[in-house]
């Protein structure tokens, strides 16, 4: 049984395009809980071998090939260590939802400034904490962004329930945007998000093909991108064909219902990305 069987309509059709010419093909992925494995200590996340030999595979078929991250660019290039990999020279890590950007061609970074107001809502988050009755949370900053870990607590879901409601009214009180996650509350600019993130590199490739693998909620906007590009016509010619990778164990994860394929873990999608650089060499 191929992967692939359960691709249908368009999706289906899309993969027909990818493999026709994956030279005009775009693969971009999330990376916590998609080619990481997700762990208690954000710092020791890393991206699994595998998951990265196979974006190296298609790559060398020609595709196209980016990170779409909520991690900071700096920080996803070092975990993931992408700057070691020969096969991904032209590789695009694009960090903090699209606002960051790494270019493996060159090895330079983009980093625009932080944003006053997340700074002013890492200064007020310890005391909101402490008045939750959870003020040893780990607390990840970004820069452009501040997450809340509640996977480490004692009772996580006790821990985010306690937390949710102040950590909403605080965003909301400075006009920030609040992006839940798996035992995350993750606060940040508004603005940019992976979905203007993938549409952007559709734009700056001329991609005619486009997959996404993401398994959060911060990941739904690109998976709603691949339904609107491919919907989309230009000039009377047909959109951008595509299709989206949930990795999700969970069948009520909502990210599953907005996929058109799911799989269950990262060495699932390290099998994808394998499976789809072989096809092309059939």
């Amino acid at each position: 049984m191929s992967l692939f069987d359960d691709l249908a309509g368009p999706a289906r059709e899309a993969l027909d395009r990818f493999l026709a010419d994956p030279s005009r093909a775009l693969v971009a992925t999330d990376f916590d809980g998609t080619i990481s494995p997700l762990v208690d200590d954000p710092e020791a996340a890393g991206a699994d071998p595998r998951a990265v030999a196979g974006l190296a595979a298609l790559a060398e078929a020609g595709a196209h090939v980016a990170i779409i991250t909520g991690r900071p660019v700096h920080t996803a290039v070092r975990l993931g260590r992408f700057g070691e990999h020969p096969a991904l020279k032209r590789l695009v890590v694009l960090g903090q939802y699209g606002v960051e950007r790494w270019d493996a061609a060159t090895g330079q970074f983009d980093l625009p400034e932080d944003p006053p107001a997340v700074r002013e809502f890492a200064v007020k988050l310890p005391q909101l904490l402490a008045d939750a009755g959870w003020p040893d949370l780990h607390v990840e900053d970004k820069g452009r962004a501040v997450g809340v870990h509640t996977r480490r607590a004692s009772d996580p879901a006790a821990a985010m329930e306690a937390i949710r409601g102040p950590v909403a009214e605080l965003a909301e009180l400075l006009g920030l945007r609040l992006e839940p996650g798996h035992n995350i509350l993750e606060v940040r600019a508004r603005g940019v998000d992976k979905g203007d993130a993938l549409r952007a590199l559709v734009a700056e490739n001329a991609a005619e093909t486009v997959v996404f693998c993401g398994d959060d909620l911060g990941d739904l906007p690109a998976f709603e991108a691949v339904r609107s590009l491919r919907s989309a016509e230009t000039g009377g010619e047909p959109g951008v064909a595509g299709f989206s990778v949930a990795v999700a164990a969970d069948a009520d994860h909502p990210v599953v219902e907005k996929a058109d394929l799911v799989v269950p873990d990262v060495p699932a999608v390290a099998d994808l990305f394998t499976a789809l650089a072989a096809k092309v060499s059939e």
